[in-house]
């Protein structure tokens, strides 16, 4: 049924992050997904190049993740987690325990990245007034951070567009970027410059007084803005300052987490440990929607022993730890499990670097940065119209059967870590072959 006095089909639903009227006017649809393959709506393969948002690491429509769905759905399709619960979440949370690095074993569920990274700020906040801490208010993000769309998350984000719509949080600051093309191009791994950079906090700490920060949020590696793989010491550097400092740190692993770069998470394939860990995307294979924050224990038991009786944190949603979606989760871990994909981004991770580096040359190119199984393809911005040529590659790739991501000048690459060596190879011979009729 048409909504009334409107005859386009497209109309009334509201794309998020999209140019919409550019959109409706060539729509390009996708009508299912299988393994490594969507199908388009004029029935064409698209390899997923991208893992659909970075969140569908085994693959699309596995039935070991959608049975769970289905018969969790037969049985409890909604128990409320206020005050009640029901048994899911907290296996899962158990489960979740065990993946993460060693004293982050208290797990708070959401629904989303966003809703993970505004959970882990009021947390910070909880921790730092448990512990009589009161001052410290101030939270610190990156400049090219992504935490998300919730006000606490475009706060502590780097992003100057999401931030100039729509204001955010008094009392937030911004240490600078990592990103350093004169110093560190076609870096395989992380780059040998710029660990200094994390001393930006210092910075900070020198500005407005270590007594008044509360957390500083990071990505190990900022996806979203282009794969932004952190210098050599760089987050060593930041642990060290925040111990120096009392500063609680938060990695902000919605992408890292879950084989992307080899590993359960980043922190702990990096060695490297955060006071508090948010989570989402791979959680689930991005097939319910769902988010975890991890937390070090004794911060955890500060909050709780903060209050003589009661509820101790005053937060929360109708969907935390929701049926379907825990169940999701499970089934989720346990492929990931048997199938050994944490391990894929570090089995292949050699033959995927040496795919991409192999565009270092070709036309446009003036970067690339791979990590796991990860991959930043800048592009020489068009003069004139900036992202201009990254989102015409974009539309050229997924009209010839490849999807990819375009984030500014630069072309993000995930595929799902159940991808094999001749799919790496077409990924990046098809974006060699399209370049040369982009200008």
């Amino acid at each position: 049924m048409a909504v009334k006095g409107e005859n386009d089909p497209l109309a009334a639903f509201w794309m998020p992050f999209t140019a919409n009227r550019s959109y409706k006017a060539n729509p390009r649809q996708l009508v299912s997904a299988s393994g490594m393959y969507y199908q388009s709506g004029d029935g064409r393969p698209v390899l997923d190049g991208t893992s659909g948002l970075w969140c569908s690491n085994a693959g699309h429509c596995r039935p070991e993740i959608t049975n769970a769905i289905a018969q969790t759905a037969a049985m409890l399709d909604f128990a409320p987690t206020f005050q009640l619960g029901h048994p899911l979440p907290f296996e899962l949370a158990q489960r979740l325990a065990v993946l993460m690095p060693d004293g982050l074993d208290r797990i708070f569920f959401t629904n989303s990245g966003s809703e993970s990274v505004d959970t882990a700020l009021k947390i910070a906040l909880a921790i730092q007034r448990a512990k009589g801490q009161g001052t410290r208010t101030r939270l610190i993000g990156r400049e090219r951070g992504y935490h998300g769309t919730g006000f606490g998350g475009i706060s502590v984000g780097g992003l100057v567009n999401n931030r100039r719509a729509f204001g955010g949080l008094p009392g937030v600051d911004h240490m600078r970027h990592t990103h350093d093309i004169a110093r560190n191009a076609f870096t395989r791994g992380f780059p040998q410059h710029g660990a200094e950079l994390a001393d930006d906090l210092q910075r900070l700490v020198d500005l407005h007084g270590a007594e008044t920060i509360a957390a500083v949020i990071v990505e190990p590696m900022a996806g979203s803005t282009g794969v932004l793989v952190p210098p050599v010491g760089y987050l060593q550097r930041l642990r060290e300052l925040c111990d120096k400092h009392g500063i609680i740190l938060i990695f902000d692993e919605v992408i890292t987490a879950f084989g992307r770069v080899g590993g359960a998470t980043a922190a702990g394939q990096w060695g490297v440990t955060p006071d508090i860990i948010t989570m989402a995307k791979g959680l689930t294979n991005a097939a319910v929607p769902m988010g975890a924050v991890a937390v070090k224990r004794e911060l955890h038991d500060a909050v709780l022993d903060s209050v003589d009786a009661g509820i101790e944190l005053f937060h929360g949603y109708t969907y935390s730890g929701h049926p379907l979606a825990s169940a999701a989760g499970l089934a989720t871990l346990d492929l990931y499990a048997r199938d050994g994909l944490f391990d894929r981004a570090s089995e292949l991770g050699g033959y995927w670097e040496d795919a991409a580096h192999s565009l270092n040359g070709k036309r446009h190119i003036i970067d690339v940065r791979t990590i796991g199984l990860v991959a930043g393809i800048e592009l020489d911005p068009r003069p004139g119209a900036p992202t201009a040529r990254a989102m015409e590659l974009f539309h050229a790739c997924f009209d010839n059967g490849l999807l990819v991501r375009a984030t500014g000048d630069i072309i993000a690459l995930s595929p799902p870590l159940i991808v094999e060596k001749a799919q790496i190879d077409e990924i990046f011979g098809k974006i060699a072959d399209l370049l040369v009729a982009i200008d």
